[in-house]
């Protein structure tokens, strides 16, 4: 396992207009590890985790202040381009939103949009990216079928496929599974463990149970703030303040 550094963030601010939706969150994401985000709703998690691939310039009216930083790059500079950042940073939401196309043309359509043309590079890399979000199995007789008659779960191994196919170096999760039955779900969280081998990886999760199960890494999060980060086992067994403990186990949140 290496303890390299692939995203830090120190003392970053977030606003949306005049509300400040995090405050001061100093926080280092290692590569090919699985970080958690856990805590109650509307604590900061996912706005957090749009900071990452700026998924937030997208709103009117927010500003960030502090520093974001992907392999010691700052991801805010005037010259960062922000389409390749959002390639290299992929990410699933909490809703499977798979295109209203085929299974192939929804993995491929990153690809297409990079300019990759060559039918054979993009069939190879299809195939390749449905077989790492485990998938494959499941679709290779029905590739040119609408992804749309997938079920739930198959659809969300879709987007992961979708994402991982223009070949990201960290995957963000947003509540991957909240709308997925426990067979999809494990077979999710499953599929992240294999995932990290090659990617690092950042979920936002409401169940305590997935964060301890797939996660190397847990952050703590309320009100804005990061209360408290350390490995999962820690943060679940042996939390160094009281206000983790009291939201691990179920006393408010």
């Amino acid at each position: 396992m290496t303890n390299t550094v692939k995203f830090s963030t120190r003392n970053l601010n977030f606003f949306y207009g005049d509300f400040k939706a995090l405050e001061d969150i100093s926080f280092d994401i290692k590569k090919n590890e699985v970080s958690a985000l856990i805590g109650p709703s509307g604590c900061g998690k996912s706005t957090y985790l749009r900071c990452l691939n700026r998924m937030n310039d997208l709103i009117p009216g927010t500003r960030v202040e502090g520093a974001v930083t992907l392999d010691n790059e700052d991801i805010y500079a005037p010259n960062v381009d922000v389409v390749n950042l959002r390639r290299r940073v992929g990410m699933v939401f909490q809703k499977p939103n798979p295109f209203p196309k085929t299974i192939f043309e929804n993995v491929a359509y990153g690809l297409r949009v990079n300019g990759v043309r060559d039918k054979k590079i993009l069939k190879q890399n299809v195939e390749k990216s449905l077989r790492q979000a485990a998938l494959w199995d499941e679709v290779k007789d029905r590739i040119n079928d609408s992804a749309l008659g997938l079920s739930g779960g198959q659809q969300q191994r879709l987007c992961i496929a979708r994402a991982l196919a223009v070949e990201p170096d960290v995957v963000l999760m947003d509540e991957p599974a909240s709308a997925l039955d426990p067979i999809a779900t494990q077979k999710i969280e499953d599929l992240i463990h294999e995932l990290k081998k090659n990617f690092t990886i950042i979920i936002v999760t409401h169940s305590m149970q997935q964060a301890a199960r797939v996660s190397d890494i847990t952050a703590f999060f309320y009100m804005g703030k990061l209360i408290e980060t350390g490995d999962t086992e820690t943060i679940f067994t042996r939390p160094a303040l009281k206000q983790t403990e009291d939201y691990i186990t179920g006393r408010f949140g």
